[in-house]
C-alpha cells in the first residue's frame, strides 16, 4: 500500500492528537472508501466555521462522550468532511487549513486553489 499524500504532493502530516482526529482517530486525516464524508481537510476551525456547519445539522462544538468526541473550540485542529469546508469556504466561512495535513483525496471535491487562499503553515 503506497503511504496517504496531501494535497501538495508530499507526505501527509499529522492533523491533531490533542483532540485526536481523523476518520481512524489516528491523528491524520487518511481516508478509505467507508469514509463517506471525505474526513480528509485539516482544518483550524474558529468560532465563524463552527457556527456555519452547526447551522446545517454538523454540530461540532457539543461534546459527545459516548463517542469519544470531546467538542470543538476555535483553535482546534480537526480532520472535516472536504464538502462541509468547501460550502462554508463559498459562503465566505472557511477557517484556516494546513495544506500539509490534508489528504489529497480532499481535491475531488475541493479545488486546491480555494484550500490555498485559507492555508496556514503546519504546527509542530
Amino acid at each position: 500500500m503506497n503511504a496517504p499524500i496531501n494535497v501538495l504532493g508530499g507526505p501527509i502530516q499529522q492533523c491533531s492528537t490533542s483532540p485526536l482526529t481523523g476518520w481512524f482517530r489516528d491523528g491524520c486525516c487518511n481516508t478509505d472508501a467507508s469514509d463517506r464524508g471525505s474526513h480528509t481537510v485539516c482544518a483550524k476551525v474558529n468560532q465563524a466555521f463552527l457556527e456555519f456547519i452547526r447551522e446545517r445539522g454538523n454540530d461540532l462544538i457539543t461534546p459527545m462522550p459516548q463517542v469519544g468526541f470531546p467538542g470543538l473550540k476555535p483553535g482546534d485542529q480537526w480532520c472535516v468532511c472536504a464538502a462541509s469546508w468547501r460550502q462554508a469556504h463559498l459562503a465566505g466561512q472557511g477557517c484556516p487549513v494546513v495544506l500539509e495535513s490534508t489528504h489529497a483525496a480532499a481535491l475531488t471535491i475541493v479545488p486546491l486553489e480555494e484550500l490555498m487562499v485559507h492555508a496556514i503553515a503546519e504546527e509542530v
